[in-house]
């Protein structure tokens, strides 16, 4: 494809058999893939649902995958290319963030009732992508073929009919019944939806690709539509995660039964930003593990309360299974524990919520580990802030709605936000240097402080990747289309955009 910046870029659109099935990663790698062909490409996501956010270089939150694929596509992050977040705060309720900013508290029946104006705040996000770029890759949400949402969707077939989008269907092996995923979704769909499906790839095969040839041969004489390949199941390339599903429902990890270093993350009913440790996973010798049902933490070298959508739920969830006192207790036998965002709240003596911003009003009790107490008020904190932590250098992102109060010493030194120049300090650490918490996400992006952290709990002789951060992840943006260039006939794809 050429250049054709004198009229709006062209659209593709990946759409799912369901959720999980592999959508973020693939548009990650077309936007890599068509990068590479001298593109200017762009992601484009109507509406995500995800706790997992972080923040543009504007200071406006938008979807951690859209961010992943801008940096696949070799550009800034845009809320146009997520104009719709939605963040669950509770089993049928959600916050929205509209264009980077949280406008609201909604209840799934009251989103519906918005999605006519948040239409067309989600294709005036897509006119201004096309007006700048070659090509928008767009992605999908969940399964395409609902058919009780089919008619308020804004995400999957609405916008890449808007778009005149040709359609490439995700399908999952790994989880079975690919066939029937692949067949059934089209059955599901009304004709001009079906038409609409220019083929499919199958995604996260394992084993030997061409022992599938026979199966590509019936999907396409089923559905007399391409495959346009298979792509197997890899361990060597790392990217970031769209969804907590991939951290549901972790093991116990019974004492005595680490055999290396080992961090422990407990794993939230609201858990947000689990990305911030990915870092942690690269660290040579050093093992990670989410932790859900309250256990032993014996033998883990620090225990890392993550960032929580809410906070005072998920208090109430660690006195609830036990986990306040476990903690209370490895912290007193001069355990390691970081909170971060929510977790860094928790950490405190109280959490105060006078506006019932996370549900009904009122002050949960925290875990009395930090001099530190919060109140949850408007309006919402999203920076890009760098910072030194005793001579080390780092940077990351802000995203909560508290503003804490410490009544002892500041941990980190605040040098910008949002590339203005500040004097503040974030966050707190006790006495003995144990307890510690902080407000900035991806702390560990910065090698120098994941080293830092190493060598206060006591694993100095660990070394942090030399890598680190977005040239890190631009390695493995190179590695993803050199996967996927391998496996899938990009040429037949490209020759739908002509």
């Amino acid at each position: 494809m050429e250049s054709k910046r004198n009229r709006p870029a062209a659209c593709l659109a990946v759409l799912g058999t369901g959720s999980d099935v592999g959508k973020s990663i693939l548009v990650t790698a077309l936007c890599r893939c068509f990068r590479n062909k001298g593109l200017a490409v762009a992601p484009f996501k109507a509406q995500n649902m995800s706790n997992n956010s972080g923040v543009t270089p504007e200071g406006l939150e938008m979807g951690r995958a859209q961010i992943v694929q801008a940096e696949a596509a070799g550009i800034a992050p845009h809320v146009d290319m997520n104009p719709i977040l939605l963040k669950p705060t509770s089993d049928v309720g959600s916050q929205v963030v509209l264009h980077g900013r949280a406008v609201a508290n909604t209840t799934a029946a009251d989103y519906h009732r918005r999605k006519a104006t948040l239409f067309n705040a989600a294709t005036a996000s897509l006119g201004r992508l096309r007006e700048a770029n070659d090509l928008v890759i767009i992605e999908g949400a969940g399964s395409c073929a609902e058919v009780n949402l089919m008619a308020h969707d804004i995400v999957n077939f609405r916008i890449a009919a808007y778009a005149g989008a040709p359609v490439i269907l995700a399908a999952d092996i790994h989880r079975g019944g690919v066939f029937a995923q692949i067949v059934g979704t089209l059955a599901c769909l009304p004709e001009a939806n079906r038409k609409r499906v220019a083929g499919s790839i199958i995604n996260r095969f394992r084993g030997d690709v061409s022992l599938f040839n026979d199966g590509i041969t019936w999907i396409e004489q089923q559905t007399r539509k391409p495959v346009f390949g298979v792509l197997p199941w890899f361990n060597h390339i790392r990217i970031e995660a769209e969804d907590s599903v991939v951290i549901e429902k972790p093991p116990q990890i019974k004492p005595g039964k680490l055999t290396r270093p080992s961090i422990a993350v407990v794993r939230l009913p609201h858990i947000a930003n689990f990305t911030d440790f990915d870092a942690l996973a690269n660290v040579a010798g050093l093992d990670l593990f989410y932790l859900e049902e309250n256990q032993s933490l014996q033998g883990f070298s620090a225990v890392i309360l993550p960032g929580s959508k809410s906070t005072c739920s998920d208090l109430d969830w660690l006195k609830q299974t036990g986990w306040m006192q476990t903690l209370r207790t490895y912290a007193a036998d001069n355990g390691h524990i970081l909170g971060i965002c929510g977790g860094y709240q928790m950490l405190g003596r109280q959490v105060a919520d006078p506006d019932g911003i996370e549900g009904s009003a009122g002050i949960t009790e925290g875990l009395n580990l930090l001099p530190v107490a919060t109140i949850l008020k408007a309006p919402k904190t999203t920076t890009c802030t760098t910072f030194t932590w005793e001579g080390c250098t780092g940077s990351g992102y802000e995203i909560h709605m508290g503003q804490t109060r410490i009544d002892g010493p500041a941990l980190f030194n605040l040098t910008t936000r949002n590339n203005e120049p500040v004097t503040d300090t974030d966050g707190c650490q006790n006495t003995t240097g144990n307890i510690i918490g902080t407000y900035i996400h991806g702390v560990f992006d910065s090698a120098p402080v994941l080293q830092r952290w190493l060598h206060q709990i006591g694993l100095g002789r660990l070394k942090a990747p030399k890598q680190s951060g977005l040239p890190a992840r631009e390695e493995q943006y190179d590695l993803l289309a050199q996967h996927f260039e391998r496996h899938i006939d990009m040429a037949r794809i490209a020759a739908l955009l002509d």
